[in-house]
């Protein structure tokens, strides 16, 4: 039976699989749909299926800590805060900076996701005067090296906008997954599942989207069978369960290790483009997606070797 470490790690990897393919779909759905219309749309239809999920596993698991329980009062400013960051201005900042800036210089923005994060639970370790037992040397230089591989992915493509608000935008997005990622820790320390979290997490970003949403009514195209196919992708793969994925590592992970699988997200959406759009690589992309594949291999690599909580017990018997 795979370990829990390698458990997440495969969920992380699946997780950035579905939303590195999610950005095909968007483009697909976007003429129709606007952007925070989208992301109501897909949200709402998530928030349905993982309120039927959290129903079903409520009558078959223990409440312990308010696990699968109703919505816990103390809970709501992480449930809405990580909820507001990690999906409502999340993409509202992506979606107005990838409008305003070449997707090329919004991957690169992007890719800083993992240093951003690390540097924070570095900050925040010496402000409580503890040490993170969790960041190594080699932490730090898989972060390097993936975001390295992002900047050559997207370098082939590159030419700078110089449009200084979808930079800031761009540079929105990033901090606002950071802040998701640290809103979201707390959670799984009280002992909530992962099902309660993403569900409520979902609930509150979908209501974000709303107001937004209302402004962007005379935009509304009419949906075709393809449109509503790519909706539905993002809504139950990419939404409920992407979400639920990245939980999953979140909580035996961390969340710096965890936002180190970020980069993968455009090498996999260059490699979807290859082999299902038909787009021709060049040779640096090639180097640039394994430069990514090697610094998130860097990064879980010290976990792997080190042993587990279990192991030790066993020793010191």
């Amino acid at each position: 039976m795979p370990s829990p470490y390698k458990t997440a790690i495969l969920a992380n990897t699946a997780c950035v699989l579905l939303w590195g393919f999610s950005f095909i779909s968007i483009k697909v759905a976007v003429p129709v749909f606007p952007p925070m219309t989208l992301g109501a749309l897909r949200f709402s239809v998530a928030v349905a299926l993982l309120f039927f999920i959290k129903r079903f596993l409520e009558n078959r698991e223990p409440a312990a800590g308010g696990g699968t329980s109703r919505l816990q009062f103390r809970d709501i400013p992480y449930l809405a805060g990580s909820g507001a960051a990690g999906v409502t201005f999340y993409f509202f900042c992506e979606n107005n900076g990838v409008a305003l800036v070449t997707a090329s210089e919004a991957s690169i923005i992007v890719a800083s996701i993992p240093v951003l994060t690390m540097t924070c639970e570095w900050l925040m370790a010496k402000l409580r005067h503890t040490e993170s037992s969790r960041l190594g040397w080699r932490h730090w230089l898989g972060a390097l090296v993936s975001a390295a591989g992002v900047i050559m992915v997207a370098r082939v493509s590159f030419s700078l906008s110089g449009n200084i608000a979808g930079y800031v935008f761009m540079g929105g997005a990033a901090l606002c997954w950071v802040a998701y990622g640290f809103l979201t820790k707390p959670l799984f320390d009280r002992g909530r599942s992962r099902i309660y979290i993403v569900f409520w997490q979902n609930f509150f970003g979908f209501l974000g989207f709303l107001p937004f949403a209302a402004l962007e009514y005379k935009s509304w195209g009419t949906p075709t069978g393809p449109v509503i196919f790519h909706v539905l992708f993002l809504a139950i793969c990419c939404s409920a369960l992407g979400y639920w994925l990245y939980a999953h590592a979140l909580e035996v992970l961390g969340v710096s290790i965890s936002s180190v699988f970020i980069n993968l997200i455009p090498a996999v959406t260059v490699a979807a483009g290859f082999f299902i759009l038909g787009d021709r690589l060049a040779f640096m992309q090639w180097v640039g997606a394994a430069f990514v594949l090697i610094g998130v291999y860097l990064t879980i690599l010290p976990e792997r070797l080190r042993p587990s909580p279990r192991d030790s017990r066993k020793k010191t018997r």
